[in-house]
């Protein structure tokens, strides 16, 4: 055997154990089980806090609508009903836009307080069986539209804290000339 064939033997050799060092190190790579990817933000909740969320959102004695609204804050309504200009005017004489505007909606018929607005037939349904919006009707359409009046257009998911609505409420009542009386406790 000259030189040439002992080149060709050991460059076999070697490329043999290259190729079982490659396989070594990169050969289980295609083979390897990751764990679930997460698609989502994980939210962190404090035990407290999730046994909260299975109570009922009013636990503990109850306030009347009376009560409530005596405490009330037509300030702090007017603050919270920022959110809502975006479908609702508040000025006297407005015009409407995605809903009607809400200037003397407090003792008003449901479904016919703005003259020419389009409203949703249930509400129209409500309000000729008699519906006006008191105290009561409003406290229960902030709280859920949808669950109040079901079929109507309106888009809200509701007030959560009856305090906040009571101050909405409040706020609407004094958006008249004559504001209705709050109701005895």
């Amino acid at each position: 055997m000259d030189s040439f064939e002992w080149n060709k033997i050991a460059g076999g050799v070697l490329a043999a154990l290259l190729v079982v060092v490659f396989l070594h190190a990169f050969g289980s790579r295609p083979f390897e089980v990751e764990g679930p990817h997460t698609r989502a933000y994980p939210v962190a909740v404090p035990e407290a806090a999730s046994a909260e969320a299975a109570a009922p959102a009013e636990s503990g004695p109850q306030k009347s609508i009376g009560e409530l609204l005596a405490s009330a804050s037509v300030d702090e309504g007017a603050k919270i009903t920022k959110k809502c200009v975006s479908c609702h005017a508040f000025e006297k004489g407005a015009a409407a836009k995605v809903g009607p505007a809400l200037w003397g909606v407090v003792g008003s018929a449901i479904g016919s307080h703005m003259a020419g607005f389009g409203y949703s037939d249930a509400l129209k349904a409500k309000g000729a069986s008699g519906g006006v919006w008191g105290f009561e009707e409003l406290f229960a359409w902030l709280t859920d539209p949808k669950a109040f009046i079901k079929g109507n257009k309106m888009a809200f998911a509701g007030l959560a804290k009856a305090e906040e609505r009571a101050n909405v409420i409040a706020y609407l009542r004094s958006l008249s000339d004559s504001p209705v009386a709050l109701p005895s406790k």
